[in-house]
Order: C-alpha cells, then structure tokens, then sequence
C-alpha cells in the first residue's frame, strides 16, 4: 500500500484546528481522571469505590452508545460535539466548586462521573466519525494515528502535572483547569468551515430503523464483529487496571501523588508512542497481523505490572501496556472505518465505543468487587491472565481472517 506522508492530515485546516484543541482539551481530562481517582480513594480508603467509580464513567457508554450512533448519523457531528463540550465544562466545574468548598462526597463525585460518562457516550463516536469529513478518505488513516497521537500525548501529560500541583494547589486546581481546557476545542470547532455540500445530509428512515439496520449490518460481517469482540476483551478483563493505580501509587510501590502521576504518564507515553509509529507507517499492510501481536504485548505486560512491587519495573511494564493498547485500538478503528459505507459509519463506530470503553463498567465492578475481597494485586493478575488467554483464543481462532486484514 501506498504510504502516508505522518504529518498529512494536519495540512487540511479543520482538522488542525481540531488537532490542537483536542490536545489542550484532553491534557485537560486527564488531568481530572488522575485526580478524581485520587479524591475517591482519599474519601474511602476503598478500591472497590475507585471500582465503582469507574463504572460510574463508563455504564452510560454501555447503555447509550449503541442509540446515539443513529444520532451521529442524523445530525451535524460539529453541533453535537459543541453542545457535549460545553456540558463537560459545567460539570467538570461542578465538581471543582464542590471540592474546593469542602462540601465533596463521594456519591458527587459518582453521579458526576455518570454524568460525564452520559456525555461521552455521544461524543466519543461523534468524534471517531468526525474524523472523515475533516480529512476524506485518503487521509483517514493518518488523522486516527494523529489523533491518537494527540490522546495520548494528553494522557502522558495529563497526569503527570496533576501528580505535581494536586499537593500545592489542592486537587481542585485539576477540575478547574479542565473545566477551562474544553473551550480550546470549542474555539476550533466554531473556527471551522467547509464548504457547501461538503457534508452530505444523510437520509432519515426513523430512529428504531436506522438502529436495526446498524446491528444487522455488523452481524451481517464476521470480520467486523471479530474485531469488536477483540477490542471487547481488552476492555473488559484489560482496562480496569487504570481505576487501580492508586492503590499501587499508595499502598504496593509507596510513590504517593507523584508517583501516581508518573504511573499514569507512563502508560499515556507507551500509547503516545504506539501512535507516533502507526502515523509514521501510513497506510500499513497485515493490520491484522499488527493488532494480535499487539493484544498480546498489553496483556503479557499487564500481567507482569499486576505482579510488580518495584517501581521501575511498573513503570517500564505500563509504558507497554500503552504501546500495546494503542497499536491495537488504533489498528481496529482505521480497519473498521475504512470498512463501512459513509451512512453508517456512526453506528458501527458506536458499536465500537460501546465495546471499547461500555465494557469497562463491567469490568471495573468485576475486578474491584473481586479485590475487595482478595486483594487488588490478586484481582488484577487474574483480570490480566484471562485478557492474555482471552486474546490468545480469538487469534487462533481467526487467524485466517487476521492474516488477511
């Protein structure tokens, strides 16, 4: 195949403009990811409540994901992600006002992950469909490496700075600069245009229609619903471990809020990395081939991080969980795309959000549930063995159909 030129993309106006708001806008939420974590555990003393907490933010994926993609497919995609933005920064502040007061508990903290997770549930296939008609097709490819990149960068940042200003300023100072971090990427999308008939109405047959047609459309192709229960699989049994580095942060390595936040960055540079090197390949062959060895890599380096007691190891093992995560999700999303007619686009990547990240709610109560009773090192390295097995499985399975992709 053809390769890409890595920076492609960010020659088309929109989608740099896009690029850079995303960018300070998701140093942003990480940010709060890393201290909200951090205020749950603080409130509860509990690795169950930071369970739950996960599954606060990430049910209403599972829930309303799939529906809202016959949204995406309906209406504006910028108008959607305008509206969304605007409601994460008012929750985002929310929260910041409650904890800077002192008035915080942890049911707030959970009904404003909820709420944010509502949100994300619409925006995040918004976001993944948007992609296209910022960039066309010939450039797909690059603008999901690119965005990953961008992602990624966010989480390698992201948490790092919390780690160093929630001592000094208080974890309040985290919420309040995300609350202000969304307005980069309402900036951009308001600064946008295209031109007239560039983005082609899409013809509308009724909601519970349109919703039958996504589903059927993916049962209908084996290759589309393989790779959703791959990514299925790393979501559920491998992306817990993010709700848990707390208590490894506190209680198992003894790093404190630093250490916290160099954990974090250090899975966000494996990812930020996995991303570079996708963007630099183009427009690659034997994708499939790509996304099994990287499944494996997370898992296997999962599994050993699960494990650890030393905190150079972790770090090191965290890095490859990134690098191995991204590859994967990363190479999925590009087949996926790429795959689909324009007109549902949306509803098949709901489909793959709601697999990506609706099945981490499941995950996070299975896994936290069990390490409130076993431990959080035991319950981990369980999630992590099943995750290696889980991936090993579908490879053997599929692997003609892998060796194609």
């Amino acid at each position: 195949m053809q390769s890409v030129h890595p920076f492609a993309a960010l020659k088309q106006r929109n989608f740099r403009l896009f690029w850079i708001g995303q960018i300070i806008s998701l140093t942003g939420a990480w940010m709060h990811q890393a201290a909200q974590g951090w205020l749950v555990y603080k409130l509860t003393d509990s690795p169950f409540y930071l369970g739950l907490a996960g599954t606060a933010a990430s049910a209403p994926i599972l829930l309303f994901t799939l529906a809202g993609g016959v949204l995406v497919d309906r209406y504006s995609k910028r108008n959607i992600m305008l509206l969304a933005h605007a409601v994460l920064m008012l929750l985002a502040l929310a929260l910041a006002l409650l904890v800077l007061t002192g008035t915080v508990a942890v049911w707030h903290v959970l009904l404003i992950a909820f709420l944010i997770g509502s949100v994300h549930a619409i925006e995040i296939p918004t976001r993944q469909s948007f992609l296209i008609e910022l960039v066309g097709r010939e450039n797909l490819l690059n603008a999901i490496a690119l965005n990953s990149s961008a992602f990624h960068a966010a989480r390698m940042v992201g948490p790092a700075i919390a780690g160093f200003i929630m001592g000094p300023l208080g974890l309040s100072s985290c919420f309040f600069i995300n609350a202000l971090s969304f307005f980069s990427i309402i900036v951009a999308l308001l600064k946008m245009r295209f031109a007239p008939g560039e983005i082609k109405a899409t013809q509308k047959s009724g909601v519970v229609k349109e919703f039958k047609e996504g589903i059927a459309y993916i049962l209908q192709h084996s290759t589309i619903y393989m790779l959703l229960i791959s990514v299925g699989i790393i979501s559920f049994f491998g992306f817990p471990y993010i709700s848990f580095i707390p208590v490894y942060a506190r209680d198992i390595l003894h790093t404190g809020q630093k250490g916290l936040g160099i954990l974090m960055g250090c899975a966000g540079a494996g990812a930020f990395s996995g991303a570079v090197m996708l963007a630099l390949k183009g427009n690659t062959s034997k994708k499939g081939l790509l996304m099994a060895i990287a499944g494996i890599t997370f898992s296997a380096a999962l599994l050993i991080f699960s494990l650890s007691t030393a905190a150079w190891l972790s770090y090191a093992m965290l890095f490859l969980v990134g690098l191995g995560a991204i590859n994967q999700i990363a190479t999925a999303n590009s087949i996926l795309q790429l795959m689909v007619p324009d007109a549902l686009r949306g509803r098949v990547m709901s489909a793959f959000t709601t697999m990506f990240l609706g099945m981490a709610p499941l995950g996070n109560f299975s896994v936290g549930s069990l390490a409130h009773f076993i431990g959080t090192q035991k319950a981990l390295t369980i999630a992590a063995g099943c995750c290696l097995l889980g991936t090993v499985v579908i490879m053997l399975w599929e692997k003609r159909e892998i060796v194609r992709l």
